[in-house]
This record gives structure tokens, C-alpha cells and sequence, in this order.
């Protein structure tokens, strides 16, 4: 199976919905054969999975059903068939699921090229081509245009290319692991600086490994700050992909102490088990049976994390026993106690970080470096003292010292030291001292994050504390700085549970007797109580009150309240008089909601997914907020109407995501300070955005929907990232002083203009042209973008790049699809280039010298048929890591350029000749670990093979010509060998026997091969694929592949015994199918974890015979079945 190119991302911060993944396809085509194969085995695997119905494409458009399971999917697999392209409506779902992908990288596509070359895809050739004919013919040119940019993006993505000779058996197989390993991720947490983490985590794994009866349970304990939380991740992320079901629940001590808090876990739990989001149990009985019932079966992996001493399993989860045996559990507590509930746990306590260790990770934090500048050595040595070994200590402690003045050294470390070793809360103490150091507004900031928005995103509490004259940018620096929060990768605040703690002790220290006199409640039951007993200073969330109501006396003794939420709840009543120095609301959920809302202090209003209709009477109110900020009205589906929010001047952002319909005009020409406009998934007719100044703006994020009229005269001076993508021309630049990245796709203007390449500031650009007439034909200078870091340049008919010299900045540059491009003029003056691609350069001869770009580490030159030599390569010899070389048949001397190159990690040589040798000299590269020679049909042996001792990957897939390989045996790192389509090959690869790191052995159709060596060496083989092999007689050694997950040997016709299959007990796959001379496959019914089968017909009878008898009627449930001979053509089920 052919895989292509590269690739799309894998799964982050995607939104829940109802189907897990999005099935497409043309139903004449594959409906009732392969879409429906793989739609029953994704069913099977319990993954919720759309397959789109033909009652459900209504004329012209997409039903609304369809749209709205595209964008909740995360995974999205498209069937491109012949005629794929002929159907309007495919077109139409694969341009939304592309654009998805676009604005979420999370979004996963995963295409299969169903007997359809990927390039006719790309490229729109073929049948593909003649589609495209009608459909010019019928519609619009921007829509066609559309399809047409969907179908090259797809063509370029990673996926499968089926064709005659492939097992589609085993084609579901791969499609179903990769979509589980997606799935899979939960994608925890884990700090940057693991300083000495790694053995720990074998430790633990080790532990873990134990025969099932005494390794099912883990227990790490120890005191607080000694990192548990952070090992259990690390150990999580480490073997998740091992277990068909996983789950991380976090925070149990502080789950249970929430009403309804073991309901919360159970519901958590059977989610994420059985893949269902937001699964509800309406009590713990209900949810313990369903654990037994439903979870149990499954080989899972559960980190409970944080448990107390109070911790019941067997109240909460269940009886331990009824878990599957290869199920694994790994609790995090500070109290050994805890764990004496489970008679067989295996107990792990971290160590204190050793004394060179700990010095290390100080060092880190509080110099930059790994080890202290010798005048602080001595003062370092005894900080590290007083952390006592804590990692957390060591990391806030470090980062308050960074870049202080020797006497706050001294100062902090009498401090310190006079913390009394007997303290019971020692290491609270130690934090406290940062905490100490913070002004009043970092303090206020650091309190609601301890206590309200841990896993929260920045915007919103970013406006509230900016309209309480906190400065939020200097505040939320400083407490990242100090290592007392972080952010991740989607911008939402983390902390670390010992630093949350301190946060909340201090709160309760406010009053220790009575909570409603503190400046925060966090705590339901707390709050409740406060609406009977007292008055809350500052802060107050009702969350999950589900249908309790509020009125609007309940609040009359709480004047000081700048922020309340409530969820699941209805609020009614007259607030105009209540609450005068609230800052934010957030009404979440919630079926009622006021009108009347004092708003002289509000800047934060959220009212995501709550019954807000276009006539709600409290926008009146809102028009009145002269502070307000931030408007969030995700998924209110009753309006209708986009509101008139012209009169609140300062608003920053405006979020209308997942709203359904609007209509009307969105008045925000008065908005100067405007930053973020959100308009995803909503469906708007009509919308126009007017005004000559949309003030701040720096992201506008918009969905492209049929019917939208977005008109932007004049863009803002502080607009940081654009992307260009329409026909109506593009706005003027010259004022964007702020610009950092600059996008321009687009096939449909015929030039580019000029301004653009007088705006100065951007440090990004990219220039992708698809004109399907032809490339662009004119491209002015680029010499004024001095500040440029990224260049991509696409489809373009200039023969020089003028101004690439002047690009000092430059570091990523990408040349593709020029075919007049004669030179690259000024190239040697990229000193900082790390990266540069250059391909489809038809007539381009040399590369200038590359002997200045000591930098450069990752050079691509790919389909450029006329290019004779790169000049200088050898110069960078030993700083380049990462060479690709495609279809560039002229190239000379090739075998003397690898000697130059000491330093290559990463080979790639695809369609080469090597100057009339046999081979290129390889071993000068005794540092490459991954070696790819492709469809190269001049290659014919392999010199030096045996000096590349660090080789993890050697690919010769489609070298057709070589017949013998050099002895493999001192490649002992070797885990993947790939010698698909080396037909031509007759001695099997020698030495490999030996090699135990080797992990997947690929031969398929090696049609010459008659034997194999004795496999029974590779322990750690998971994947021997002998597909095709028609020579090939005898596998020994198969029986002892302890490891081995996956054996296909479909269509090896000479083949007349394999050795006994009874203890493979990890194989998942077996194809068998076209062996048509083996009788009787030995072992067979003792495969308990068998999934997917392909065999013979005549071998049928007897194996479901025997296996009936040991699985019974539930034996049709354990496999996808596919036996060849069958009458119909189709597989029993």
C-alpha cells in the first residue's frame, strides 16, 4: 500500500460532538462494499461515525445535518473513487472539510485514494478532469475554484493509495489503529524541564509489566511538590497507544468533594472508555453497573490522580477484579494509607531529586544554564538545600531569583532557612515566599486563577482583570516568569496543584469559620449558604445548580461582587440596582436570564449557549456598557439577528461561533479598540462589515460560507496576521505597520499588487498562486521585506526571484512550482536560512553556493529535472541534518556529494541515478538514522550500508533492481526495514536475524524471494508484511514473534506451512488470503486477541468449526471476516 506524502497534524482541543469521525464517499462506488466495511468495523470499535445518506443531499446545498457533523467530527475520511469528483455534493462536503482543517488544525484528514492515482487528485487529470468539465459548465467559477483548491490540498496529504494488489482487510485494519491512536490522545500537561524524569518513568513501566495479577495496580506516592502528577503523565504518555482504551482523571481529591463529584468521575470515566463525550449516569449505582458492564471488557489504562485517604474504589468504580487482567491502574496520592484499599498495589516513591540533579533544574530556572556561574556556586548549593530536593520548590524558588541582585539572594535565603523543619505544611511555606514577592495586582490575578479559571482560556479573565486596572499583561508575565502558572498551546492557564493549594489557603485564611466572608467561593455548597448567611467581597461562581433559580434579591447583600457565574441555572429578576461593581457575568446554560443588568463596571458579558433571543430586552442595557470589552455569544442558536452593539466603544472582542443563522448588517465601525472577531460555524446571510477604521483589530476569523458579503475597505493598523483568499481585490497594506504574516491564495486575480511589497514590518509571507490558466506571470521585487523569517512561493512563471539577496532575515524559504525559474539569484546571502525546498523548477540548472549558510539544516530539492549541481553543499557538511533529493535526473555527481555530508541524519533519495554506479558511497554517513532510497531503478547494491551502526529506518521501496544486501548485522538500532517492490531481490536480507530492536519488517511483493532467514530472533517485531512474496516457500521462526501485532501474507501462492500461531498473543491481523497452498494453519483458535482474518474458503469450515466451540455465537463480534471464494464475492458475517 502506497502511502503519499505528508501529512496533516494530529488531534488538539477539538470541540465535542456528537460523531467522532466524518465518512465520505460517492455511494454508487464503494456504498454497499468497501465505505460499508469500514463503516462496520469503525462501528465496531465503538467510534461514533457519520456515513452521509443520499435522502440527505437536497438539491443544491448540504442538509443541515450534514453541516453540522462535519465540524463536530475530528477525523475526516474521504473515499476519492473514479467518479468521486462527478458528485457535486462529495465536492461540497470535501471543500467544508478542508476549510475545517484549515481553521483547526486539530481536525484530522486521513484520504484513501481508492484505485484513483493521488496525482489525478492533485491535479485534476483523468476522470477527474472530464468531471470538472461539467462542472465548469454549471457552476460558478469561485465555486469551482473552491473544489478545485479542496481536491490539491487532499492529493497532498498522507493517506492510502488501494490498488488491485492490496488486502483491503488489511487496508481497514491500518485506517482503524490510526484513527484509535488519535482518538487515543489526551494530550496531558507535562512541564518543560523533566530534569531526570526518564528513569523514573522506566521504573514505573517496569512495575507495570509485571504478569497481570501483580502489576494491575501502581501506587506513587509521597509529599506534596515531589512531582507524582507530572511522573504519572509522563508514564501515561508514554504506553497509552499499548491499551485499546485509556483515561486521565485528574483532580480526584477535589472532584470528590463537589456535589455529585463520584457522579462527575464515573461520567468521565465511561466517556472516555467507551468514546462517548459527555456520557451522563444519573446516580453511582447506575454508574458502577455500567462500568461492570460496559467498561470492564476492555483493556483500559486509568491514572486516578490525587486520591485521599477516603478514596473507595469499589464505591465509585466498582470491584477492581471485574477489570480486564491487562488492564493497568496508576493512582498519584499523598497519603500511603490510601493505597492499603488495594491488597496487590505496587508501590513506587520518587525519590527526593538527587543533590546534582536538583542543582540542575535551580540552575535552569534561575540562570538559564545547567550548572551556576562560579560566583554563585556556594550561594546556589545552599538554596538547594532548603528545596530539600522538591522539584516545584526548586523550579519557584529558581525562577524568583532570576536576574536579582546578590542581596535579595541573601535576603530570600535567611528567609528560608528560617522556615522550622518541623512545619507541618513545609513546602506551602517555601512557595509562599514567591507569592509574597508579588505586587497587590499580580496577587489579585494569581487568587482568581488558584481558585477560578485553571483550564481556562485568556480572554475573558484578560478583559475582566484589565477593566479592574489589574494590567493583565504585566501581571500574567510575571506569574509565568515566577513558574507559578503557565500557559499551554491553546492559551489556557495552568497550575500546579500544590501552587493552587497555597492560592486557596490563602483565600480561606481570610476568615477560617465563616466562607461567605472571603474574597472568593468557589465551593457550591459555600455559595448557597452565602446567599442565606453573609456577603461575598469579590468573586462568586454558582456552577451546575441544573435547574435551581436565582433572583435577583438573593444577590442584594453582595455590593462587592466584580465577578459571578453561574451555569445550569435560571436568573431572573431586576439587577439594575444589584451588583454596581460587577465586572464580568457569565450566564452559561442557562434557560433565563435578566434584563435589567447594572453595567457601569462591566467588561466581561458571556452568555454562551443561553436562550438569548433578538428581542431580549437587556440589549438595551448592554448599548449602555461603556466598559465593556468582551461580548461572548457562542451557540446561541435563538438569534437570529447579529445585535447592534455600535454604542460599546470599547470592545475588544465580539465571539458569534456556532450561532446558527443571522441576518442583518453587524454595525462596528465605531469599535477603535477591536481586536478579535469570531465567526466561525455560523451560518450568515447578508452580513456586511462596514466602517473606514476597524481600530485594533489583530485577528478576524470568519468561515467562508456560501452567501457571505464581507466588505473590509480599510484594514487597521494593528492587524498582526491576514489571509487573502477572495476574488474582490485586496485591500490596501501600506498602513499595517503591525503586520507579522501576510497569506495571499488565490486563483482568481491576475496580479498581485505592488503595495504589498512596500509594507515592511510583516515577518512572514506567503505567495500561493493557482491560476488555472497558468502561473502567475509577474512578481515585483521583494527586496524592501527586510524583516521576512518565512517565505512561501507558489506557482509563479518569473525567471528570477529579484530581491531574494536583501532577505537577510530569511530563515524557512519554499520554492515550488516556478517553471521559468532560470536562477536563484542572492541565495548565498541567506546566512540565516535553516530550511529551504525548492521543487517542480523545470528548467533550473544550478543552485548558488551554499558555503555561507553554515545554518541551513533541512535542504529539499525535489522535481527539478534539468538541475545539474548544487554548488558548496559539501561546505555544510556538518551542520546539515536533513537531505531530500527527488526526480532531479541530471544531478551530478551525487556519490562524491555524500561523502561531504558527516553530519546527515536523515537521507532521502527518490528517483535517482548515481552516475552510472551500481550505488552511492554511503559510508561516509556514519551519522544517518534514516534511509530512504525510492523507486530508484539504477540502484542496484548498497555501499557502506554496514558503517551506518546509528540507522533506525532503511526504505528501498520500488528499487526494483536490486537483487542482494550487504550483511545488516551491526545495525543494531534498526527498527523499520522496508524493502516493498524490490522484485528483483533473491537472498534475504542477511544479518537481520539478530537485530531485536528491528519492529517492522515490510517485504511485500518481493516477488523473487524464496526464503527467509530464522525470524525467530526479532523480539521486538510488530509488523512482518511478506504480501505478494509468489516465491516465496518457507517462513521459519514466525512462532517465537512474541511481539508480533500484525502478519500478512496475502498472495503468497508458494507457501505451504507456517510454524505453530499459538503463542503470537498480541497479533491483532492475519492475512492469509490467496495462500493457495497452505492446508492448515497450526495454533490458529488459541489467538484470543485476533481482530481482522483473511483466509481461504476451503480453510473456513474448519477453523469456524473449532472456533465456534471456543468462542461460540460471539464469534462473527471478534472479527472482520473476509474469506476469498465466496459465491457472491462479498464476506460472510
Amino acid at each position: 500500500m502506497e502511502s503519499v506524502l505528508a501529512s496533516s497534524a494530529p488531534p488538539s482541543g477539538l470541540p465535542a460532538g456528537e460523531y467522532e469521525v466524518f465518512l465520505s464517499f460517492r455511494g454508487p462506488d464503494v456504498r454497499n462494499t468497501f465505505a460499508d466495511h469500514l463503516y462496520t468495523s469503525l462501528s465496531r470499535a465503538k467510534i461514533r461515525t457519520f456515513r452521509d445518506e443520499e435522502e440527505l443531499r437536497k438539491g443544491d446545498g448540504i442538509a443541515p445535518s450534514l453541516i453540522r457533523a462535519i465540524p463536530e467530527s475530528k477525523i475526516y475520511i474521504p473515499i476519492l473513487t473514479k467518479q468521486y469528483a462527478s458528485s457535486k455534493w462529495c465536492l461540497q462536503e470535501l471543500a467544508q472539510m478542508v476549510e475545517c482543517w484549515n481553521q483547526n488544525k486539530g481536525h484530522l484528514i486521513l484520504p484513501i485514494f481508492y484505485f484513483v492515482d493521488p496525482r489525478d487528485v492533485r491535479h485534476q487529470h483523468g476522470p477527474y478532469q472530464e468531471a470538472f468539465q461539467q462542472h465548469t459548465q454549471k457552476h460558478s467559477p469561485e465555486t469551482v475554484g473552491n473544489w478545485k483548491e479542496a481536491l490539491q490540498e487532499i492529493g497532498q496529504m498522507k493517506g492510502w493509495h488501494v490498488t488491485e494488489s492490496d488486502s483491503q482487510g488489511a487496508l481497514i485494519e491500518q485506517i482503524l489503529s490510526e484513527v484509535e491512536l488519535h482518538l487515543k490522545s489526551i494530550y496531558t500537561l507535562v512541564t518543560d524541564e523533566l530534569v531526570g524524569i526518564d528513569s523514573r518513568v522506566e521504573e514505573v513501566v517496569t512495575l507495570l509489566n509485571l504478569p497481570s495479577s501483580k502489576g494491575k495496580v501502581i501506587g506513587i506516592y509521597g509529599m506534596g511538590g515531589l512531582g507524582k502528577t507530572t511522573l504519572s503523565k509522563a508514564v501515561y504518555n508514554k504506553i497509552y497507544t499499548q491499551f485499546d482504551r485509556c483515561c486521565f482523571l485528574d483532580n480526584v481529591r477535589e472532584t470528590l468533594t463537589k456535589s455529585e463529584g463520584a457522579l462527575c468521575l464515573q461520567n468521565k470515566l465511561i466517556s472516555c472508555i467507551l468514546k462517548k463525550d459527555n456520557y451522563q449516569v444519573s446516580n453511582v449505582s447506575e454508574g458502577i453497573n455500567m462500568i461492570k458492564e460496559r467498561v470492564c471488557k476492555h483493556k483500559v489504562l486509568v491514572v486516578i490522580d490525587d486520591i485521599d485517604d477516603k478514596f473507595e474504589f469499589d464505591m465509585i468504580l466498582g470491584n477492581l477484579g471485574d477489570f480486564s487482567l491487562d488492564s493497568r491502574f496508576i493512582f498519584t496520592t499523598r497519603y500511603k494509607r490510601a493505597l492499603d484499599f488495594f491488597p496487590e498495589c505496587k508501590l513506587y516513591e520518587p525519590e527526593e531529586m538527587s543533590h546534582p540533579l536538583s542543582l540542575q533544574l535551580f540552575s535552569k530556572h534561575a540562570f538559564g544554564m545547567d550548572n551556576p556561574p562560579e560566583k554563585d556556586a556556594s550561594i546556589s548549593e545552599e538554596f538547594v538545600k532548603v528545596a530539600a530536593g522538591l522539584p516545584l520548590a526548586l523550579k519557584v524558588i529558581g525562577s524568583l531569583l532570576f536576574r536579582r541582585e546578590r542581596k535579595f539572594w541573601e535576603e530570600k535565603l535567611m528567609e528560608l532557612q528560617g522556615i522550622p523543619s518541623t512545619t507541618e505544611n513545609k513546602v506551602q511555606e517555601r512557595l509562599k515566599i514567591s507569592y509574597n514577592e508579588l505586587t497587590h495586582n499580580e496577587k489579585q490575578i494569581f487568587l482568581d486563577i488558584a481558585c477560578f479559571f485553571i483550564g481556562s482560556h485568556i480572554d475573558l479573565p484578560y478583559y475582566m482583570w484589565s477593566g479592574c486596572d489589574f494590567y493583565p499583561e504585566s501581571g500574567i508575565d510575571t506569574l509565568i516568569h515566577r513558574s507559578l502558572i503557565k500557559l499551554d498551546g491553546g492559551n489556557h492557564f495552568w497550575m500546579h496543584d500544590h501552587i493552587k493549594d497555597l492560592g486557596r489557603a490563602i483565600v480561606k485564611e481570610e476568615d477560617i469559620h465563616h466562607p461567605y466572608n472571603r474574597s472568593r467561593i468557589w465551593s457550591i455548597d459555600d455559595a448557597l449558604n452565602m446567599f442565606r448567611n453573609g456577603r461575598v467581597n469579590t468573586f462568586l461562581t454558582v456552577r451546575d445548580v441544573h435547574e435551581k433559580l436565582l433572583k435577583s434579591k438573593d444577590f442584594k447583600n453582595l455590593s462587592g461582587l466584580r465577578y459571578l457565574e453561574v451555569g445550569y441555572g435560571s436568573v431572573i429578576g431586576d439587577f439594575s440596582q444589584v451588583l454596581p461593581n460587577l465586572c464580568c457575568l457569565r450566564l452559561l446554560h442557562c434557560e433565563s436570564i435578566p434584563t435589567d443588568i447594572y453595567t457601569k463596571k462591566l467588561t466581561v458579558l458571556d452568555l454562551e449557549e443561553c436562550d438569548v433571543k433578538d428581542n431580549w430586552k437587556g440589549w438595551n442595557r448592554i448599548k449602555a456598557a461603556a466598559k465593556l470589552k468582551a461580548v461572548n455569544l457562542p451557540r446561541c442558536s435563538q438569534l437570529t439577528r447579529a445585535p447592534d452593539l455600535s454604542p460599546c466603544a470599547s470592545l475588544e472582542l465580539i465571539n458569534f461561533e456556532e450561532s446558527g443563522r443571522m441576518e442583518g448588517q453587524l454595525h462596528i465601525g465605531n469599535f477603535k479598540n477591536l481586536k478579535t472577531l469570531r465567526l466561525r460555524w455560523t451560518k450568515i446571510t447578508g452580513l456586511i462589515i462596514r466602517g473606514n477604521d476597524m481600530g485594533k483589530l489583530q485577528r478576524l476569523e470568519e468561515s467562508r460560507y456560501r452567501g457571505h458579503q464581507i466588505e473590509i475597505p480599510r484594514l487597521p493598523r494593528s492587524l498582526k496576521r491576514l489571509t487573502i483568499s477572495s476574488s474582490n481585490g485586496v485591500p490596501n497594506l501600506l498602513e499595517l505597520t503591525s503586520l507579522e504574516s501576510l497569506s495571499y491564495l488565490s486563483g482568481s486575480i491576475p496580479s498581485i499588487p505592488r503595495h504589498i511589497f512596500a509594507v515592511l514590518s510583516f515577518d512572514e509571507l506567503n505567495l500561493i498562486y493557482e491560476k488555472y490558466s497558468g502561473p502567475l506571470s509577474e512578481l515585483p521585487s521583494i527586496a524592501n521585506l527586510r524583516n521576512l523569517t518565512q517565505l512561501t512561493l507558489m506557482h509563479i512563471g518569473v525567471v528570477e526571484i529579484r530581491g531574494l539577496g536583501e532577505l537577510r532575515a530569511l530563515k524557512t524559504m519554499e520554492i515550488s512550482n516556478f517553471p521559468n525559474l532560470k536562477n536563484l539569484k542572492g541565495l548565498e546571502n541567506l546566512l540565516l536560512l535553516t530550511t529551504m525546498s525548492v521543487g517542480s523548477c523545470t528548467v533550473l540548472q544550478r543552485l548558488p553556493s551554499l558555503a555561507n549558510l553554515m545554518k541551513l539544516k533541512d535542504l529539499e530539492v525535489c522535481q527539478c529535472p534539468n538541475l545539474v549541481q548544487i554548488q558548496g553543499i559539501g561546505e555544510i557538511g556538518e551542520s546539515l541534518s536533513r537531505l531530500t533529493i527527488n526526480s532531479c535526473y541530471r544531478l551530478a555527481n551525487l556519490d562524491g556529494l555524500l561523502q561531504l555530508l558527516g553530519g546527515l541524519e536523515d537521507l532521502t533519495l527518490n528517483q535517482q541515478s548515481f552516475g552510472g554506479k551500481p550505488s552511492p558511497d554511503l559510508s561516509g554517513l556514519i551519522n544517518l538514522k534514516r534511509l530512504s532510497i525510492l523507486y530508484s531503478p539504477h540502484l542496484t547494491e548498497l555501499t557502506g550500508l554496514e558503517r551506518l551502526v546509528s540507522l533506525e529506518l532503511l526504505s528501498l521501496e520500488g528499487c526494483t533492481s536490486i537483487r542482494h544486501l550487504p550483511d545488516m548485522s551491526g545495525l543494531s538500532n534498526l527498527k523499520t526495514l522496508d524493502l516493498t517492490y524490490c522484485e528483483s531481490l533473491i537472498d534475504p536480507p542477511t544479518g537481520i536475524e539478530g537485530l531485536e530492536s528491528l519492529q517492522q519488517l515490510l517485504m511485500p511483493n518481493c516477488r523473487s524471494i524464496t526464503r527467509l532467514l530464522n525470524l525467530s530472533g526479532l523480539k521486538s517485531l510488530e509488523t512482518l508484511d511478506l504480501n505478494s512474496c509468489i516465491a516465496l516457500t518457507e517462513v521459519k521462526g514466525v512462532e517465537g514473534l512474541a511481539s508480533l501485532t500484525s502478519l500478512r501474507m496475502c498472495g503468497c501462492t508458494s507457501i505451504k506451512e507456517l510454524g505453530n500461531l499459538s503463542g503470537l498473543k498480541k497479533l491483532k491481523q492475519l492475512d492469509i488470503e490467496g495462500c493457495t497452498k497452505l492446508t492448515k494453519v497450526n495454533g490458529l483458535e488459541e489467538l484470543d486477541g485476533l481482530q481482522i482474518l483473511d483466509m481461504e474458503k476451503r480453510m473456513r469450515v474448519k477453523y469456524l468449526a473449532k472456533s465456534a466451540a471456543r468462542y461460540g455465537k460471539g464469534l462473527a463480534s471478534r472479527f472482520i471476516l473476509g474469506f476469498a471464494g465466496a459465491a457472491d464475492g462479498s464476506s460472510p458475517t
